[in-house]
């Protein structure tokens, strides 16, 4: 049986369909195109606009004409990434899904890559209210963006009095049983450092030093948990190299993706054939460290030295203060917030350090909700990059999502969760980014709420979706729309 089958199968088939889609951030146009398809299909109003996102308008059942519209969102796009060990072309390859057992409950995830639930989950669940024709509603509009990973294009370039609905409920949280009512703004900070390539001195041996087996994950739902990082990592590895034993940078690169914390790093360097031995002994030593240090939370951590090719290395100092940046450089939860209990405030994950033979390049993701605590977190980091010779930019900066404890949708649903399964819903606000925020800012008064079914792991190839709360999210989604709000 594939995943196409699972209960609800009129959600499962829709996210089938989506794994054999090639759907990477910022080369969505296979699944816009299919998109775009499949709103014609069904005969109804289909619009792309000038980036892509496609809306996708569903007029309401008979005696429902006067219930305020309600706006279905997602993000067509998704994290690519993949296992060193499992090839996957991500603008050609189908995710590879299937069904298995995980302490008594039954999940979906893919052999080797991310499976595309965040936000494929809930784009099918969009496509499913969509295409049936047993559901009571009032007016569904369903808008389906672009390039949410990997700076929210599509959001921001949604043109304000596209969207008739009144209600927006985003489908791309990932905890069943809680409604999002707050979300973290972001900014990305890139940071390089020039340099030049020279030879090595003679009687130098180059090696491969590699940190993998991490976990990695999403950069903001799981910063929390002390996950490691193996660009710190790395870093950890290479300063008393450079620093204790002459030895000379050849090339660095970790991490992938802004928003992934990455899971895998690898430096070449050279060091003088009198110190390999000390050197294989303090990475051995250090890697010891740390694998003790993340044994509960990232069990699987490789560390490993081989010989490599001989190459070109850093002239100067430059590398030297490049794994000095990257040492100091904030990774971590910066401050818990003091308006909700047990959510991250402020963070920020070292996502890359890349180079290319001309410099290196260390790219942060900061989030915050409170905008002037992002902005502080930005001048510090910028501080340690300024003082190790790097040059600064940021860009993409986005405004978190202020709460509405009072809003009627919020409500309604909460009234709605309890009576379908006899408990109130949790209501959080996320240290992530959803769109809720550039669409808010668009549409003043949009009255906003976020829900999904339980992800875990995103980001990562770890990722995978709870079988069992697909069906309980489906059912929710059902009971809300049947008893949306009348206009007032």
């Amino acid at each position: 049986m594939t995943i196409a089958n699972l209960n609800p199968e009129r959600v499962w088939k829709n996210f089938y369909a989506l794994t054999q889609i090639p759907r990477p951030s910022k080369k969505e146009g296979k699944v816009v195109e299919f998109m775009e398809k499949f709103g014609k299909s069904l005969g109804l109003e289909t619009i792309k606009d000038e980036v892509g996102n496609i809306i996708i308008r569903k007029p309401a059942t008979p005696g429902m004409e006067n219930r305020k519209g309600i706006i279905l969102q997602g993000h067509l796009d998704m994290v690519p990434q993949n296992n060193i060990d499992t090839p996957h072309d991500w603008e050609k390859d189908p995710i590879d899904a299937y069904e298995y057992d995980l302490d008594g409950e039954k999940w979906v995830k893919a052999r080797g890559t991310t499976l595309g639930a965040d936000n494929g989950m809930g784009v099918a669940t969009a496509m499913a209210v969509l295409e049936a024709k047993d559901l009571v509603h009032g007016p569904i509009e369903a808008l389906f963006t672009i390039d949410e990973e990997t700076g929210m294009t599509g959001a921001f370039a949604l043109k304000p009095g596209v969207l008739k609905g009144q209600i927006l409920i985003n489908l791309d949280s990932e905890s069943e049983g809680e409604i999002y009512v707050g979300c973290a703004g972001g900014l990305d900070g890139s940071f390089t450092f020039d340099y030049k390539g020279e030879a090595a001195p003679k009687g130098y041996k180059f090696f491969e030093i590699s940190v993998k087996g991490m976990r990695g994950g999403h950069s903001g739902m799981e910063i929390n948990e002390g996950r490691g990082n193996a660009n710190k990592t790395m870093a950890r590895l290479l300063l008393p190299v450079l620093d204790k034993m002459d030895g000379r940078l050849a090339s660095i690169h970790g991490g992938n993706l802004r928003n992934a914390i990455p899971r895998e790093a690898v430096a070449v360097v050279a060091v003088p054939e009198a110190n390999v031995s000390k050197m294989k002994r303090k990475v051995a030593d250090i890697g010891k460290k740390v694998k003790a240090e993340l044994a509960l939370i990232d069990p699987n951590v490789v560390i490993a030295v081989k010989p490599a090719a001989k190459a070109k290395v850093m002239a100067g100092d430059v590398a030297l203060n490049v794994v000095k940046a990257v040492l100091a450089c904030p990774n971590e939860v910066v401050r818990m917030s003091n308006a909700m209990e047990n959510l991250v405030e402020t963070s920020s994950n070292l996502a890359m350090v890349n180079s290319d033979g001309r410099r290196v390049r260390i790219e942060c993701l900061l989030r915050s909700s409170v905008d002037t605590a992002k902005e502080n977190l930005a001048d510090a980091i910028a501080s340690v990059m300024t003082l190790a010779g790097g040059k600064v930019k940021y860009s993409g900066a986005y405004s978190g999502w202020n709460p509405n404890m009072k809003s009627p949708i919020l409500a309604q649903m909460i009234e709605e969760y309890e009576g379908l399964y006899g408990k109130e819903p949790a209501v959080m606000a996320i240290h992530a980014g959803l769109e809720c925020g550039v669409i808010g800012a668009k549409y003043e008064g949009l009255d906003m709420v976020s829900v999904g079914p339980t992800l875990c792991s995103p980001h990562s190839p770890d990722e995978r979706v709870n079988v069992a709360t697909v069906g309980k999210f489906w059912d929710f989604i059902v009971k809300v729309l049947a008893n949306a709000p009348v206009k007032e």
